[in-house]
């Protein structure tokens, strides 16, 4: 017995779409590079270390930090669109976000645990220029 495929995409296409999806150099993470320069932290930190738990998007080793730039629905953050439900193939998604949750989680102690001071910045975060700058220069000094 097949399982009824209920994605309103080719499997071809879809391949396609999530090909599109970026993993590093996204427009949040951009965002909050450019506010961690004027901040003149500028060389001071490290791209996706993958040497460190879970990846982190910024690593500033001579200060003990970390920053994850988390996109909100694939990390299942509490905001609108963090807490929105796919309709389509919604089980799949929905244990994907938990994994991802449970990940992001286990990477944090993990850092936490080895001495690093960790910060997640949630991609709705990054829109509001001016509350983030202040977030990032507060955990940064």
């Amino acid at each position: 017995m097949s399982a009824i495929s209920h994605d309103v995409f080719a499997p071809l296409m879809r391949s396609a779409v999530m090909r599109a999806v970026k993993s590093a150099d996204t427009g949040p993470e951009r965002r909050v590079r450019a506010l961690v320069r004027e901040l003149g932290f500028a060389r001071r930190y490290r791209l996706n270390r993958v040497d460190l738990p879970g990846k982190p998007d910024l690593a500033f080793a001579a200060l003990g930090k970390v920053v994850f730039v988390h996109g909100c629905f694939w990390h299942g953050h509490d905001c609108k669109r963090g807490a929105r439900q796919p309709k389509h193939n919604a089980q799949y998604w929905i244990t994907k976000i938990a994994r991802n949750r449970q990940r992001d989680a286990a990477a944090r102690a993990t850092l936490i645990a080895e001495g690093w001071s960790v910060l997640t910045v949630w991609e709705c975060q990054t829109h509001e220029n001016l509350a983030l700058r202040r977030k990032l220069a507060r955990f940064l000094r």
